[in-house]
């Protein structure tokens, strides 16, 4: 009897971590969404990035179109070449200086990756119907500040750590594994110098950390409602 009883409790007791652990991650993100404008997101059919990417003293002017559903486009001009990046929704392509001027179709990681940057809405948004998971660790210390921890798993097994300061409720840190050329590399990524567009808030300056160096994206000009053509995210 004193078996049964010690057993129900202990099955209670995980029923119940399990519950708060549920309700507090969705209040987490519940209070993240509040505080980026996901709802006026939403109802955000494209928009063009005008950026300059700052590494090893070189300043490289990039532009970053996206439309619903599921288009990007990104160009980076190095040393008067274009590096072009795209994905159409269904097929990614990409142009790179030293590989010819003929585009190249992605595929495994790679066309991923490019689904990941297609996605206007962000990850943590509706992440169970598109097949991930998450789990939250409560607050963590991260270089002194007090962050909420998600880890969200998605559905072909990658894995990417969000940092959620805990006062303005805004990503500061994303830690990511990611193929780059053929091998895996982990990525940091720091957000900062969130601004206010169109009643959608957003990092203006990404740090990003790799073993290839540290990159700094400043974000010049956000523009909401642009038309583009879909020929323009499709492979020439």
């Amino acid at each position: 009897m004193k078996s049964s009883i010690v057993t129900f409790l202990i099955l209670l007791f995980l029923t119940v971590s399990s519950n708060v652990q549920a309700q507090s991650l969705q209040e987490v993100l519940d209070k993240h969404f509040k505080a980026i404008g996901q709802e006026s997101l939403l109802q955000k059919k494209s928009f063009e990035i005008k950026a300059t990417v700052k590494q090893m003293g070189m300043e490289i002017p990039m532009t970053m179109k996206m439309k619903r559903p599921d288009k990007f486009r990104m160009e980076m001009e190095m040393q008067g070449q274009k590096m072009i990046q795209a994905y159409d929704g269904e097929n990614g392509w990409m142009i790179m200086p030293g590989m010819g001027t003929e585009p190249q179709s992605l595929s495994g990681p790679q066309l991923e990756q490019a689904k990941e940057q297609a996605n206007i809405d962000g990850e943590l948004y509706n992440y169970e119907e598109k097949g991930s998971s998450a789990a939250f660790a409560g607050k963590v210390n991260v270089e002194g500040t007090p962050m909420f921890s998600i880890k969200l798993t998605a559905k072909d097994g990658s894995v990417k750590n969000y940092f959620i300061d805990t006062e303005r409720y805004f990503i500061r840190k994303v830690k990511v594994k990611a193929n780059i050329q053929g091998q895996e590399m982990e990525i940091e990524q720091n957000l900062s110098d969130y601004k206010e567009f169109d009643g959608v808030m957003m990092a203006t300056n990404i740090e990003s950390k790799s073993p290839m160096g540290t990159a700094n994206i400043i974000f010049e000009e956000i523009k909401f409602g642009i038309t583009f053509d879909d020929s323009d995210f499709t492979k020439p």
